[in-house]
């Protein structure tokens, strides 16, 4: 698997994540929605260099211009709620892509453990897709997994690429040993700590209650 880090190279991307991570900042709703998008078209952008391109002849009011233009868009994937804004973002540059929703959840146990349960999916066909599936944490990486089984259903990806805002190595780990080996993964920042609930420390708290407010 490849890991790429955008947040190791000093860019205004970085103003981004520390303005979500910072509690003088993240309770603004409307700012940490927008700062999660802007995010997610920087990835974009970033991932759209690793794709195929081919010549197109482009007719404008005085001539014709020949440009190289994406030979497929991809299939963007999230997980309901909190994924929605990072989502956004990348649909914001690939704007003529397929979707895949996905509705998960933790269910958690009497002994403080808890399994995902994916309960709603609709998507396109995945069959020889590039699929990006995103999600704004990538804690344990179980999620991440259960999610992208759950895609299987709807066909095998020729190449999956996993965008998260902020990683653990513990839940990168997970993902290494549990995804297809030539995955890409592309984070915003790798936080060392992960609680025993699966929270990553020093993180940002939960994306989704920051983004939509808080639940019961």
């Amino acid at each position: 698997m490849e890991i790429i880090n955008l947040g190791k190279d000093n860019s205004i991307f970085n103003q981004f994540i520390s303005e979500i991570r910072n509690v003088d900042v993240q309770n603004d709703r409307m700012r940490f929605r927008r700062n999660c998008e802007r995010m997610g078209e920087i990835f974009a952008y970033e991932i759209s260099k690793t794709f195929n391109y081919q010549a197109k002849a482009i007719t404008t009011p005085l001539g014709t211009a020949n440009m190289e233009l994406i030979i497929e868009q991809p299939v963007l994937s999230t997980i309901l709620r909190a994924g929605l804004p990072l989502h956004q973002g990348l649909l914001n540059y690939f704007d003529n892509a397929d979707n895949a929703l996905v509705s998960a959840y933790r269910k958690h146990r009497k002994d403080g453990s808890f399994i995902i349960e994916a309960e709603y999916l609709a998507s396109p066909s995945l069959e020889n897709r590039t699929v990006i599936l995103s999600d704004p944490m990538l804690a344990s990486g179980a999620s991440m997994v259960e999610i992208y089984k759950s895609l299987l259903e709807k066909g095998t990806p020729k190449k999956l690429h996993v965008v998260a805002l902020i990683a653990s190595k513990e839940g990168i780990e997970y993902v290494k040993r549990n995804l297809p080996d030539d995955t890409t993964l592309w984070v915003g920042a790798i936080d060392d700590e992960l609680t025993a609930q699966s929270y990553i420390v020093p993180g940002l708290g939960d994306a989704g209650d920051l983004a939509f407010g808080s639940k019961e």
